[in-house]
């Protein structure tokens, strides 16, 4: 369903095709002469598949997509109409500018806004749409999108990239492009019980619920056998997915009950990107349709491992060469070991950069537990590159050490060879051999951002590398400098690598020491999004202006805020109109009870059970009704902050800090309830019953 390299072969003539497939190659500016025939060639295609219709798809500032439906019709007189789609509708449409977020940078009068076809994203039919990946910008040319600030990015590492090699020789590599593959966390609970739970339906999360007595503790949930009902699943989401070009490759079940993972193979970042928010997409499309439903919240269950995303980064030459593959012997590959500076110079001096490209909401709840990393970034590179960088750093000879063999001592079994290094789960950004695993994403978020700052961030780097190199001549000169390069980056930045526990109390107090920043909430890391290094960083390269930056920052607070009022307001909805009325109920159940004993002529002891019990549920009812004061003022008072930052600071200080007294008083009401009178599901049925 994809229109694909094949299909444009097909179905296109041939320049237009050398034309078109250059165009993706280079990230050159298309021909627009070209753009009638693509247009009605893709129009045919598609009408072949069983389109009617065709979207401009696009990603607004929203976390998630947009599209605008029109039919190919087009009138021809006579009552009677013919299927067109014209180079002029592929190449450009129009969209609302002012109801989406725009920071400030559209008002509600302002409404025209534009989205651009971007040929290096193939289009695809889904249902009876021909879906146009494309860019969105408002009327005055200010990106209001997640694709243009990344295509920007993937050219000036382009760019800078291609500097530095041509410098060691290479002339015949057109681009470098930036690749991932994005793994995709995500639970799976029943459709009938998702919609008995309101705070689910309107967050995505549960804001009450007590602990099952069993939850992920005997760790037989994690790559255990599938069961039938998520097997079937899993399978058409597989099938619906390869339809859409996405190789889906990997699938298995999670550390937490219901929680599961799927894992693509790796492509170029930008079809990374539109694919890993196809797959949340068809995700919870197929869940439906079977009966479920996908829950894609970094935190959907408190207690238990929450999702994430591991973002797969790497590079690689349009020739098929990974440069960021150190070889047989690291220690001697000079093209590798600039690369690998150039990364971790950018990682260490613009950490905070990189925990703002992950901060929201839902993340707040997952950074530093279980299988998600701390908000402190590091990097880990495991044994091996850490003693090549000790040498050169060190100026002593480095020694490998030889790659041992695995033998369990099983005949039957065959010998394996070992990797050069472990795997650390708790490090935010590690090595993992010819890559660079991102961990620290949250399951919900578009992937877009954490590429844009590791984009925009190695180019910078790569950009000052190849500002040194220029100014010397080639041969034992170059070498040299090099040489000098290497050592002053990997001497200057080494503070950023970090192969230890990244959960222990230790690590946090050694990372202070280390001058590293501790960003541990969304409102904290959103404050450094335009510290003048990162504002500088974003303009050096052409990846956004000013204008552009502080709309995003806007965005950031006022997104945060909504979600917390969200979440505030369906607590206290739940809590009035269904918790606090079932206790009630069921005190009046017992106290009917203790009045039917003592009638009875029953002594006093006999009911005391049951009045300690009501007096209990009485208890906590009473504080449950003060907690809902306290929160309703503090809920209305952030609102009504005029300042975004101080809003959303609000909801973090005051609001936040209510909610989970409220939880933990509602939570213990649960476990002293009978089921029969909880006006929700609990956690046992949610996680257990598929």
């Amino acid at each position: 369903m994809v229109f694909s390299d094949d299909v444009m072969r097909e179905k296109l003539p041939h320049d237009v095709y050398k034309s078109l497939v250059k165009t993706i190659a280079e990230g050159k500016t298309i021909d627009p002469s070209i753009a009638g025939v693509v247009a009605t060639a893709m129009k045919d295609w598609a009408i072949e598949k069983g389109a009617t219709h065709y979207t401009h798809w696009f990603q607004p500032l929203t976390g998630v997509t947009a599209e605008k439906h029109d039919a190919f019709i087009s009138p021809v007189g006579g009552n009677k109409v013919v299927m067109e789609f014209s180079g002029k509708e592929l190449i450009k449409g129009e969209s609302d500018a002012s109801s989406f977020p725009s920071g400030g940078l559209r008002a509600t009068f302002e409404a025209r806004g534009y989205t651009a076809w971007d040929p290096a994203s193939y289009a695809f039919v889904k249902g009876k749409t021909l879906y146009v990946p494309t860019a969105y910008c408002s009327y005055t040319g200010e990106a209001l999108d997640t694709k243009t600030p990344l295509l920007r990015s993937m050219d000036a590492i382009s760019k800078q990239a291609l500097r530095i090699i041509r410098l060691f020789g290479d002339n015949t590599t057109k681009r470098v492009n930036t690749t991932v593959g994005a793994e995709q966390e995500y639970f799976l609970i029943d459709r009938k019980i998702y919609e008995k739970r309101r705070d689910l339906l309107y967050c995505g999360r549960t804001l009450f619920g007590a602990s099952a007595p069993k939850g992920q503790e005997l760790e037989d949930h994690y790559f255990g056998p599938l069961k039938s009902r998520i097997s079937k699943f899993m399978c058409e989401l597989d099938e619906e997915l390869w339809k859409l070009g996405i190789n889906a490759k990997t699938k298995h079940n999670e550390a937490a009950p219901a929680q599961h993972e799927l894992a693509p193979i790796f492509i170029t970042t930008n079809l990374a990107v539109d694919q890993n928010l196809l797959i949340m997409e068809t995700m919870k499309r197929v869940a439906q349709e079977n009966g479920l439903k996908c829950l894609l919240h970094e935190k959907p269950f408190e207690g238990i491992n929450g999702s994430g995303k591991h973002n797969n980064w790497s590079l690689s030459t349009d020739t098929g060469k990974n440069l960021l593959d150190p070889g047989k012997t690291p220690e001697e590959n000079a093209q590798f070991l600039l690369f690998l500076a150039a990364v971790v110079k950018a990682v260490d001096e613009y950490a905070a950069l990189m925990r703002v490209s992950v901060a929201h909401a839902g993340n707040d709840h997952r950074l530093g537990a279980a299988e998600a990393p701390p908000a402190i970034v590091s990097m880990f590179l495991g044994e091996e590159l850490e003693a090549v960088i000790d040498s050169i750093v060190e100026g002593t000879a480095y020694k490998a050490n030889k790659v041992g063999m695995m033998d369990l001592g099983v005949p039957t079994v065959p010998v394996f060879r070992k990797d050069t290094t472990d795997r650390n789960r708790t490090s935010p950004f590690a090595f993992t051999g010819n890559k660079f695993e991102f961990r620290m994403l949250g399951s919900s978020q578009n992937v877009a951002l954490p590429n844009i700052v590791i984009n925009t961030a190695v180019a910078e780097e790569l950009m000052l590398f190849a500002d040194r190199l220029d100014k010397v001549e080639s041969g034992a000169a170059f070498d040299k400098e090099v040489a000098a390069i290497i050592k002053e980056t990997f001497r200057d930045h080494r503070r950023i690598i970090f192969r230890g526990n990244g959960y222990s109390e230790e690590w946090e107090k050694e990372a202070a020491e280390r001058g590293l920043p501790n960003l541990k909430d969304s409102v904290s890391a959103y404050k450094c999004f335009d510290l003048p290094e990162n504002v500088a960083l974003f303009k050096s390269q052409g990846v956004m202006t000013d204008s552009e930056i502080s709309a995003r920052r806007e965005i950031f607070f006022e997104n945060y805020s909504k979600v917390i009022n969200i979440e505030a307001l369906t607590m206290l909805d739940m809590t009035i109109h269904d918790i606090i009325p079932a206790v009630n109920r069921y005190v009046k159940e017992i106290c009917e009870g203790i009045v039917a004993k003592k009638q009875a002529g029953f002594p006093d002891i006999v009911a005391s059970v049951e009045k300690s019990l009501a007096e209990q549920l009485s208890s906590l009812n009473r504080n449950t009704y003060r907690l809902i004061a306290d929160l309703k003022n503090a809920e209305t008072k952030a609102a009504a902050e005029v300042d975004f930052e101080k809003r959303a600071e609000l909801y973090r200080d005051t609001v936040i800090p209510l909610m989970k007294r409220l939880r933990t008083t509602v939570d213990e009401m649960e476990t002293l309830t009978d089921t029969e009178h909880w006006p929700f599901p609990t956690y046992g049925e949610m996680l257990f019953r598929i």
